[in-house]
């Protein structure tokens, strides 16, 4: 790693404690692959949940946890772009005076280039954002994750994250499955990312009647609060292996820089044989081939 992708993990890491999105993902046992899992069938007027293949309950019962895929016996060298488009709970005032929580560029560009990626959508920014929520999740390109309703963590000392109830986790994401449904997102899919990347054991059970896979990550892209496209596109292709699953932002007040990045970081990595897929083909292809 080069001293200037160094420092511009420092400073990462540093966003994270601010954002509290996109940090190291937490320290948690290594949930085992099983067979694939069909999506449950959506309820009544609930948002059309895609044919996406999930993990087996960890031990216990446990929410399973994915980080990236199993090597690829055939070699194939295949990557995920997840995007976190966040917005807190409290967040509105700031919304309402001009900062944008959106990046239509980003998503715009990810079109163009031909990408198709996964958006982890908090339900505070599909309310304030909802035509946007709609033309991403319902274009076949991209697929719709859950990140909780409020974006407040889900287990204490999270970057100074307001903290949700263990009694209140189960409703709080069920609240974000309600705003996507209200601004006409269909394409989603059973995956939830954990606000801050933090969770214990105490919050997978407590998530674990979902039957959702908690969607973590293995390539930090640093672009929370970052100037420095190229030092975040450095960072990326430093860190990108077959099966890899890459955490960046959909956001231009916290991470200003990342559709810039992503103009290196795209023909780059295709000049390198990669492929760009969603999360839940990494995760269909672990199913499919357990040993890593």
């Amino acid at each position: 790693m080069t001293t200037t992708a160094r420092k511009l993990l420092t400073v990462a890491l540093l966003g994270a404690a601010l954002t509290a999105c996109g940090s190291d993902p937490a320290t948690a046992p290594h949930q085992t692959a099983g067979k694939a899992a069909p999506s449950a069938p959506p309820g009544a007027g609930a948002p059309k949940t895609a044919i996406a293949a999930t993990l087996a309950p960890g031990p216990g019962g446990l929410t399973p946890v994915f980080e990236r895929a199993a090597r690829n016996p055939q070699g194939e060298k295949v990557v995920a772009l997840s995007f976190d488009a966040d917005m807190t709970a409290d967040q509105g005032p700031r919304a309402a005076g001009g900062e944008r929580f959106d990046n239509p560029a980003l998503i715009a560009d990810l079109k163009r280039l031909k990408v198709p990626a996964t958006v982890f959508m908090t339900g505070r920014w599909a309310q304030e954002y909802p035509a946007e929520a709609r033309a991403i999740g319902t274009d076949p390109a991209f697929e719709v994750g859950n990140h909780s309703y409020s974006h407040y963590a889900f287990k204490t000392d999270c970057y100074g994250l307001p903290v949700v109830e263990k009694d209140a986790m189960r409703a709080d994401v069920e609240k974000a499955t309600a705003q996507f449904k209200a601004a006409g997102v269909t394409n989603t899919v059973p995956y939830f990312r954990f606000p801050g990347g933090c969770y214990d054991d105490e919050t997978l059970r407590a998530l674990a009647p979902l039957k959702m896979t908690a969607v973590q990550w293995d390539v930090v892209s640093g672009d929370a609060f970052a100037k420095d496209a190229n030092a975040v596109a450095e960072q990326v292709l430093a860190g990108v292996k077959p099966g890899s699953l890459v955490v960046m932002h959909c956001t231009r007040s916290a991470a200003p820089v990342t559709d810039t990045a992503l103009q290196r970081i795209v023909p780059e990595l295709r000049k390198r044989g990669y492929r760009f897929v969603k999360v839940s083909d990494l995760i269909r292809s672990t199913v499919q081939n357990p040993q890593h």
